[in-house]
């Protein structure tokens, strides 16, 4: 889906107003009868003002000796650390991390360091809580007695695992062969806000925003990416690149698999210049949608996000978002044979990587997770996906199509004509559903449509954005829905009735 125009979050800190002194709040210290914690921290207030405050944090090391040290929390009440000192302070969503500079990495057993950092948002209000150095929980005992009540810092018991999905037939199947079918949403803003300069995601990913989803009655979470951001090219501000975003995702994934959801990773912005028909911008970079992948760095982007999450099979891989080669070339046959085969494609003037490669990316890696291929026309057009699939070693192969009010193909009859061909040889997704009209009346048509039929479907989008600009699904990330996502919400929780 193209993002509709929204106002930027606009984090100001007022550096030249007058500071009131704030009261210190300390982090509580939280230990269960046993052995002593890992670690502690304290936390305070420095100091607040209007729109701002200062926040400081101080760390002892009562474990092994620290050689390089990351003390990660959550900040909540939609605050941003906008800088900070004795520490390299990031943040995504509400997770900030802070990691230790060169010159303080040594941290000794029973050692002590204080960090600070300043942030837009009121002072005051909720400790972060559940600080962790090295991934190890502080304020707790490391091996509490198991009759012992549950540490409050520790997140809340896990939601049951996700399905590891795998295609038979025409139908994706469980673990244990029983059909399944993915209906959810699209968490978006990992594709753009990176790029912008503007942070990793867009609202918070915290445990509350994903339990959020979990209660519309959703099983799979959508998560669009950017190439260049988790490839770390130098276009792209450190904070939000590279290992940073790579983290970033890689704890969305987590999340949405521990409140019970199959997490789906897509490509949506990429490399590439592309000024033909239709261009979404003429940036090299991937700040708008190309028509087709890049053989320059998506097959490394794939290679990389394979082998990064080939451990865990029930994550789902969209190779690419919306492809519009139809756009560019003198004629459609011309337009499958570039998108499954690549290469320099008639008017593109890049060599493009085809969905043949992207597979074989994947596959390349060992990975077996399930793999879809949305067709021409921005998803829309299947019209010759069967005849043009791309090979799969691993048999994993869905299709995937995009569904919206604004499409050539939105009514039932075309639906009939062009989708259920492919749904009867294959299983098919409809990564992205949604309408602009900020009501859901086409939106219930798609649904039941797809229902009748046994198929899969995600909402787009879980982004609480004016849902007049386009199809926002919420206006708060508590869940709390918009006109238009009243309609996913209610029917996806009558799926349970």
């Amino acid at each position: 889906m193209r993002h509709p125009p929204h106002l930027s979050h606009l984090y100001r800190l007022l550096l030249g107003a007058v500071l009131a002194t704030a009261g210190t709040v300390a982090a509580p210290m939280v230990t269960a009868s046993g052995s002593a914690p890992a670690c502690t921290v304290e936390y305070s207030t420095v100091s607040q003002w209007d729109g701002g405050f200062q926040g400081s944090v101080t760390l002892t090391d009562l474990g092994a000796a620290s050689s390089g040290w990351s003390l990660g929390f959550d900040l909540p009440g939609n605050r941003t650390v906008t800088q900070g000192w004795n520490a390299r302070w990031s943040q995504s969503g509400s997770a900030v991390t802070a990691a230790s500079e060169s010159w303080n990495g040594t941290l000794a057993n029973g050692a002590s360091i204080t960090a600070g950092f300043l942030a837009s948002g009121a002072g005051s209000g909720s400790t972060p809580g559940a600080f962790r150095l090295n991934g190890t929980l502080c304020n707790a005992d490391p091996d509490p007695d198991p009759t012992d009540p549950t540490d409050p810092a520790e997140p809340p018991t896990p939601a049951g695992e996700p399905p590891l999905l795998t295609v038979s037939g025409n139908k994706l199947v469980d673990e244990n062969g029983a059909t399944r079918r993915m209906l959810g949403v699209n968490r978006s803003g990992g594709e753009v806000m990176c790029v912008q300069g503007r942070g990793i995601f867009d609202g918070p990913v915290d445990d509350a925003s994903i339990q959020a989803i979990a209660d519309w009655n959703a099983n799979t979470v959508r998560i669009p990416l950017n190439e260049e951001c988790w490839l770390g090219l130098d276009t792209i501000d450190p904070r939000y690149a590279g290992e940073n975003y790579i983290s970033a995702v890689k704890s969305l994934v987590r999340r949405v698999r521990e409140h019970g959801m199959t997490p789906m990773i897509e490509l949506h912005r990429t490399w590439g210049q592309y000024t033909g028909n239709l261009a979404g911008c003429s940036d090299l970079h991937a700040s708008c949608q190309k028509p087709m992948p890049n053989s320059q760095y998506t097959p490394d982007f794939w290679s990389s996000v394979a082998s990064v999450l080939k451990d865990d099979p029930t994550v789902v891989f969209d190779p690419f978002d919306e492809p519009y080669p139809d756009r560019a070339t003198p004629s459609v046959e011309q337009a499958w044979t570039c998108w499954r085969d690549g290469g320099n494609c008639p008017g593109t003037s890049d060599e493009v990587a085809g969905m043949q490669d992207l597979v074989d990316a994947v596959r390349e890696t060992g990975a077996r997770n399930l793999v879809l291929a949305g067709g021409l026309a921005y998803s829309n057009d299947l019209g010759q996906w069967l005849q043009h699939r791309p090979q799969d070693p691993a048999g994993n192969l869905a299709a995937a199509r995009h569904v919206y009010n604004v499409n050539v193909c939105a009514n039932e009859d075309c639906w009939k004509s062009t989708l259920a061909p492919v749904a009867a040889e294959v299983p098919l997704v409809a990564g992205e559903i949604g309408e602009n009209t900020c009501s859901h009346g086409f939106a219930d048509r798609v649904m039941q449509w797809f229902d009748d039929r046994g198929l899969s479907y995600l909402g787009w989008t879980w982004n609480a954005w004016d849902c007049s600009t386009g199809p926002s699904l919420i206006s708060d990330y508590d869940g709390t829905p918009t006109p238009y996502g009243i309609g996913l919400r209610d029917h996806l929780r009558a799926l349970d009735s």
